[in-house]
């Protein structure tokens, strides 16, 4: 086994595996930062082992009865009574149940997103904890997202794994309306997840291995959460998933440029993945309790409907997006909403939408950009069109999207909804 099969071997456990382990090293402590600094050291031990030993069969079993070496040392050097015990029933839990196979390895993410939702955790911590803790985002990207600096973003977190630690939280999913008052952050956590993971296909931070992760542990998550509490909300951001992931295949041409939306060959989209997201939001629906998440998945059923049918939907698009409005005021709402405003009512109204909005909110919101360039050129303001344009690829880290805004610039493209 080389150096470099195992590198990737921890790699590949690290991306799929990493909140299932700190899950399970945190239950017995609820120490978070405890358990991530086992488990770092037993990455590290496993990059100086395997190379010679090679990669073990359940390499997951290996870190976790590793790591719990290490938190057993970190008790013994701390004194905490009871260490012996602690360690030998960790070993033989780990040796009875976690060492044999990949499909006998526990996953206990689902409860450590309910951990981080808890009441006694600052609500702007919850998601960024949820973020990192179970689905591994480093801390300089959760604090881009949520748009603060990486040092306030680590503050907020090791503030949250603290509270978790000194106010001893119970490691189990709630009941009852325990569960549903932390739903929405769960959620949210879980289609912020998603989103991360849509978003790096375009702008190239993540490996496509890491992006696929992301997005298929936002997906399971999602299905878990509609076995454990089928309510309607949960089922309509599985749906949401569903279909944006069902387009993932026509985001790319086989050459690897972008292909906007309307652009997309529809052949290449997930016929199954769009029937689930069919059944899903009209599972849904029948409950009659409407919510932002069964909004936004009914707005990519629209969508899904148009391009395969060719039947313009603009005005039932436009209802949609009204109806969103009432459960988010999100920047990226107000863009969608006014790009279907220019299909549906014309330039003057898309523009209007658009000049509303704050310049600190959209200033550096690539989308906007772009949705106000098409709009201006619709109305035949082109000089501010070209501006609007060159300030949109100015905000475009993807290559492949720089490229096809550039192909507008010059006038060898065709605008389309990205």
């Amino acid at each position: 086994m080389s150096k470099i099969d195992s590198e990737r071997a921890a790699e590949a456990v690290a991306r799929l595996s990493y909140g299932r382990l700190v899950a399970l090293l945190s239950r017995r402590s609820r120490d978070i930062m405890a358990a991530e600094d086992a488990l770092s050291e037993a990455f590290a031990a496993a990059l100086r082992t395997w190379p010679a030993r090679g990669v073990p069969n359940s390499p997951e079993a290996w870190l976790l009865t590793a790591a719990r070496r290490n938190l057993g040392h970190r008790e013994r050097a701390a004194k905490v009574r009871e260490h012996h015990r602690y360690t030998v029933a960790q070993l033989q839990e780990t040796l009875a149940g976690h060492d044999a196979h990949a499909e006998d390895f526990p996953d206990d993410r689902l409860m450590l997103l309910f951990v981080c939702a808890h009441p006694a955790i600052d609500p702007a911590a919850r998601t960024p904890l949820m973020l990192q803790t179970v689905l591994g985002l480093d801390a300089a990207r959760i604090a881009s997202a949520f748009l603060v600096s990486p040092a306030t973003m680590g503050q907020r977190l090791v503030r949250a794994k603290a509270r978790i630690r000194d106010a001893g939280i119970a490691y189990t999913v709630p009941e009852g309306d325990a569960l549903r008052e932390r739903l929405e952050d769960v959620l949210g956590a879980i289609y912020a997840a998603y989103g991360a993971g849509w978003e790096a296909l375009a702008d190239g931070e993540m490996d496509m291995g890491r992006v696929q992760g992301l997005a298929e542990e936002a997906i399971w998550l999602g299905q878990v959460l509609v076995r454990l509490l089928p309510e309607p909300e949960v089922l309509g951001l599985l749906a949401l998933m569903c279909y944006c992931e069902s387009r993932r295949a026509a985001r790319r041409d086989d050459a690897g440029r972008f292909v906007p939306l309307s652009q997309q060959d529809t052949t290449r989209w997930s016929g199954p993945l769009i029937s689930d997201a069919e059944a899903l939001l009209t599972r849904a629906a029948r409950a009659g309790r409407p919510g932002r998440y069964q909004c936004e998945a009914a707005i990519q059923s629209v969508h899904c409907e148009m391009a395969m049918s060719g039947t313009p939907r603009w005005h039932a698009l436009a209802q949609l997006y009204d109806a969103l409005l009432t459960y988010t005021d999100a920047v990226g709402v107000r863009v969608g909403r006014a790009a279907v405003l220019l299909e549906a009512h014309g330039a003057p109204a898309a523009v209007q939408a658009l000049e509303a909005l704050s310049a600190k909110s959209v200033d550096t919101y690539q989308p906007y950009w772009v949705t106000y360039a098409h709009a201006l050129r619709a109305g035949e303001r082109s000089d501010d069109a070209d501006r609007a344009l060159r300030r949109a690829v100015g905000l475009t880290q993807d290559p492949a999207v720089r490229e096809w805004l550039l192909a507008l610039a010059h006038g060898n493209g065709n605008h389309a909804r990205a």
